[in-house]
């Protein structure tokens, strides 16, 4: 067999840390009837900076290029975990474990939305009916509680999982724009700082209001503490930084595919989570929303694995029908979108 490639190792680390955050969601909303949200993160992001600081010592020394590039770093920490985090932990408390993973997946259809919204990008049929079918999934999701039993907290926190995506997909265009210039080690230590630093006061909160909070702590606020350092944030982020410095953005973005499987295996498993028939129709118009938009069966994560030795640059992408010929120079959108952010 032939090695890897470096990208085709970037799509492995994906997967292996979208499996990681897969798992997370129904550990972390076991570990939540245990632990504060902010104690929780607080000590996910802050022992974790620490693990990487052990193994990389000086090589964390993070040198930036510009001052642009510190409130790139800024924006990456306080999008994909300050506010991400927030709205995770706040409606993993309030509904299902399961609609976590599934409603992240929907992170491409968000990230075209962005596209057309700001950019007004050339419209295109395929792309309006992929998000039509992934935006109606997300409703579906979302209104899941209202369908089954009436309106109740659960509604609430499947919105809260929704703006935690839109924070993820922020994170995934700042950083494209960073990453792949610095150590990624070194740039998740420092991000997780900024994570870090923004829950140590809402952590500090929690304390006042319940000071006997670490004397009743059990297995299930040490597992998510464990968890999250070690695997979650070291581990997941670190290999999603990595990933991130190899491939584009919308390659990234295609690996959330794998979340909702091992979430959905765990969450009915471990925390007894019903998989009801609005669930399974709102996975079903995301994912098939995707495919509509991309058309293309290339950008699935493990047909990149298995075109072992083939660089990716020379797969054969089957033209659909109705599409034209791409121009010689072509617009990346993606990079225009970051843009958007470099400007703050």
């Amino acid at each position: 067999m032939k090695s890897l490639t470096t990208v085709q190792k970037a799509f492995l680390a994906l997967i292996i840390a979208n499996v990681i955050w897969g798992a997370a969601a129904a550990i972390f909303k076991l570990s939540l009837e245990n632990i504060p949200p902010f104690t929780l993160a607080f000590w996910r992001f802050f022992l974790g900076a620490m693990i990487i600081l052990a193994v990389l010592r000086k090589k964390v020394a993070l040198p930036l290029e510009s001052r642009r590039d510190g409130v790139r770093l800024f924006l990456y920490g306080f999008l994909g975990i300050t506010i991400n985090i927030i709205f995770f932990f706040e409606g993993l408390k309030l509904t299902l474990s399961i609609n976590s993973p599934v409603i992240s997946s929907a992170q491409p259809i968000l990230t075209m939305f962005f596209a057309l919204l700001f950019l007004h990008e050339a419209f295109k049929l395929k792309k309006f009916l992929g998000m039509i079918l992934g935006t109606l999934g997300i409703i579906v999701i979302v209104i899941e509680p209202l369908l089954l039993t009436g309106i109740d907290g659960s509604m609430l926190g499947n919105l809260y999982l929704v703006i935690a995506t839109v924070a993820a997909v922020g994170q995934t265009i700042v950083g494209k724009k960073i990453v792949s210039k610095y150590n990624p080690w070194a740039f998740t230590f420092w991000a997780f700082l900024v994570g870090a630093a923004s829950f140590l006061p809402l952590a500090i909160y929690e304390y006042s209001k319940m000071p006997q909070l670490y004397t009743l702590l059990d297995w299930r606020g040490y597992l998510g503490v464990a968890y999250g350092a070690i695997f979650s944030s070291t581990l997941g982020y670190g290999l999603y930084a990595w990933g991130l410095s190899k491939i584009s953005a919308t390659d990234t973005a295609m690996f959330a595919y794998v979340d909702p499987i091992v979430g959905t295996v765990l969450g009915a498993i471990v925390l007894h989570e019903p998989i009801t028939g609005p669930f399974v129709l709102g996975a079903l118009l995301i994912f098939g929303g995707i495919f509509v938009a991309e058309g293309r069966i290339q950008h699935y994560p493990i047909r990149k694995i298995i075109l072992l030795g083939q660089p990716v640059h020379k797969i054969p992408v089957p033209v659909m029908s109705g599409d034209s010929a791409a121009p010689a120079k072509k617009l990346d959108k993606k990079k225009v979108l970051a843009s958007i952010f470099q400007k703050n």
